[in-house]
């Protein structure tokens, strides 16, 4: 009996919570939103799925450590947590990127560049509104990061920042949970988000705005461009070295030609298991006792607003770019949503907005040369954040 009773301490029935219900029942919606709805799947099931491992409950007593959590040292999970909080994943993720990436867009139409630079303001302002609302410095920049739309950049200074120790002279929390999954989230939102901010600051006629085909890049100009870029990005903010050092790294192999094999891995089976890894861990981090606090609750508000203003700021900016343009050099101010640097699917949202006003204005290869740069800005953006707050 006594064998009995002790087994039965150590299942899940035993020791579950309110709030492992409740983050399993996240878990399974995110899995539930990539299946059914096709929202970012190859993110939301590894996240969805690590939410709910993460939140399984098990024994757990102060003198027995059974090396199951994900915060419990020993643990298969710990191990590969050290991915996330030792910042290793999302530079290897920016190598990934930078393999995939095509550059010609912003190569053959520069000045679109500066609405990648315009989405970022959403990053500063929320930095001043999680100041506001009673998060310290480090939390705050870590937070303020969510708006350029990029999980790895936002775990990235996340793990600098808000993980839990003594930063700047600051105490701060291990916010690297919550800012992933609200970061991932939003990027999996971007087709619900964005439509109706870019519907309501921009009239029909501007709509409809053609655009200059973009003019033919040179293998020499594709093979240049991430060389002056890692030099010129990394020299303004070397904070963001890591990210991209490999994104320009990856993008080298790409262009040069002579590096298929390290390329095709790069962009494939690399980023492939890295993907895995991230989403897992990230989903796992978030164990009931350490997410559910209103300081979650705080930065997916935030967050969210974050997000909202980087787009319209990538919009505006457009616009306000328009008066000083020819009418045939004009720009369709629905291109400054995709600033915001969710690769590619804020240039398909641009895609799909625009074709709904005029089903032949193909707007998608316009998009991507913000939407390149604003990976290259949301990097520049964190590396700043890092030297003023580290």
């Amino acid at each position: 009996m006594e064998g009995l009773t002790k087994f039965l301490s150590f299942t899940g029935f035993r020791n579950a919570t309110l709030g492992n219900i409740m983050m399993i029942i996240v878990g399974l919606f995110f899995m539930f939103l990539a299946i059914r709805y096709d929202y970012e799947p190859l993110l939301l099931i590894p996240i969805g799925t690590g939410v709910v491992i993460g939140n399984i409950p098990f024994f757990q007593d102060g003198g027995v450590n059974l090396q199951l959590g994900i915060y419990q040292d020993g643990s298969v999970l710990n191990y590969l947590y050290y991915g996330v909080t030792k910042g290793i994943y999302p530079p290897l993720i920016f190598l990934g990127i930078g393999a995939m990436t095509d550059f010609s867009s912003l190569i053959s139409n520069p000045r679109l560049m500066l609405l990648g630079a315009a989405a970022q303001v959403g990053i500063f302002l929320t930095f001043i509104g999680a100041l506001y609302v009673g998060f310290n410095m480090p939390e705050a920049g870590s937070i303020g990061i969510i708006g350029g739309a990029d999980g790895p950049t936002a775990i990235f200074l996340s793990s600098k920042l808000a993980n839990g120790g003594i930063v700047h002279g600051y105490e701060t929390k291990n916010l690297i949970g919550p800012i992933a999954i609200a970061a991932y989230s939003y990027m999996a939102l971007v087709p619900v988000i964005q439509p109706p901010i870019m519907r309501l600051l921009t009239s029909k006629k501007e709509r409809l705005i053609r655009m200059k085909p973009p003019r033919s890049v040179s293998k020499l100009e594709k093979i240049l461009f991430p060389i002056v870029g890692l030099i010129l990005t990394t020299f303004i903010s070397p904070g963001a070295l890591p990210l991209l050092g490999m994104l320009f790294f990856g993008n080298i192999l790409k262009e040069s030609g002579v590096t298929k094999r390290l390329a095709d891995t790069a962009r494939n089976s690399l980023i492939d298991i890295v993907t895995i890894l991230l989403g897992l861990t990230v989903g796992a981090s978030t164990q009931a006792d350490v997410f559910l606090t209103p300081d979650s609750i705080l930065i997916f508000i935030l967050g969210a607003l974050s997000f909202m203003v980087a787009t319209a700021g990538g919009v505006l900016f457009a616009k306000f770019m328009n008066l000083f343009l020819s009418k045939e050099n004009s720009i369709n101010p629905l291109v400054g949503a995709a600033g915001v640097s969710a690769v590619p699917d804020s240039a398909r949202v641009v895609q799909m907005e625009g074709l709904k006003s005029d089903p032949t204005n193909h707007l998608l290869m316009h998009a991507m040369a913000p939407n390149v740069a604003g990976v290259i800005g949301s990097a520049v953006a964190a590396g700043i954040m890092m030297s003023f707050l580290l």
